[in-house]
């Protein structure tokens, strides 16, 4: 499992790394990127079921350290995953708006033509696309901003399960430890009390022997 973790983690960081490369991207080699990134990510989400199951089988007091470390890889890539749709997202947007930008600008007009006036609803069309996209951005920012706060709320949450769980151990380890010392007592005890009645049955052998 340790060398799969490590691998993961590792793809983890490289994905992390291609991340920073989106945003310096060109138009040509932006798409590569994005699949390069998804491609990576669906081979992350594949490790992390292997390394669920493997974590299941560890022994039980390297078991709940274990899961908490996939766990924590999972939030990882999930966050990943959202920041890259996110990314998509925004460039779809970025596209169309340049897209109905060349249309409106590559409208020519002639004194002639029967079509002279400005589009005006093509125009106000435009400014509400616009207005969307800006609104669209607002949502998509907050919504980030919420999975953030709920990701580092989950990792206060499991560095204190974690916490109670090394305090369990260590309670688990000092009742074994008077566990071994109350058996240990109980076999001394027994000896004591098998000595006492051969000794109680000696003298009233002798007192029966000599009194009688």
């Amino acid at each position: 499992m340790e060398g799969l973790y490590h691998q993961t983690n590792k793809q983890v960081h490289e994905v992390q790394s291609y991340m920073g490369r989106l945003e310096t991207s060109d138009k040509e080699s932006v798409h590569l990127v994005e699949n390069e990134i998804q491609a990576r990510i669906d081979n992350i989400f594949s490790n992390l079921e292997r390394l669920e199951i493997l974590s299941s089988k560890e022994p039980p007091n390297k078991r709940q350290n274990a899961k908490l470390r996939v766990d924590q890889l999972k939030y990882d890539v999930q966050h990943l995953q959202t920041a890259l749709r996110n990314f998509q997202h925004r460039r779809y947007i970025r596209e169309q708006q340049e897209r109905q930008r060349e249309e409106l600008l590559a409208r020519t007009f002639t004194t002639n033509d029967s079509d002279t006036t400005i589009p005006i609803d093509e125009t106000l069309q435009f400014n509400e696309s616009l207005q969307n996209a800006h609104r669209g951005m607002d949502d998509l920012i907050g919504s980030g901003t919420n999975i953030l706060q709920g990701l580092r709320d989950q990792r206060v949450t499991l560095k204190g399960t974690h916490k109670k769980i090394l305090d369990v151990a260590n309670m688990l380890g000092l009742s074994n430890t008077v566990m071994r010392l109350i058996e240990k007592r109980a076999f001394q005890d027994k000896y004591f009390m098998i000595g006492g009645m051969i000794l109680t049955c000696v003298i009233m052998f002798l007192v029966v022997q000599y009194l009688t």
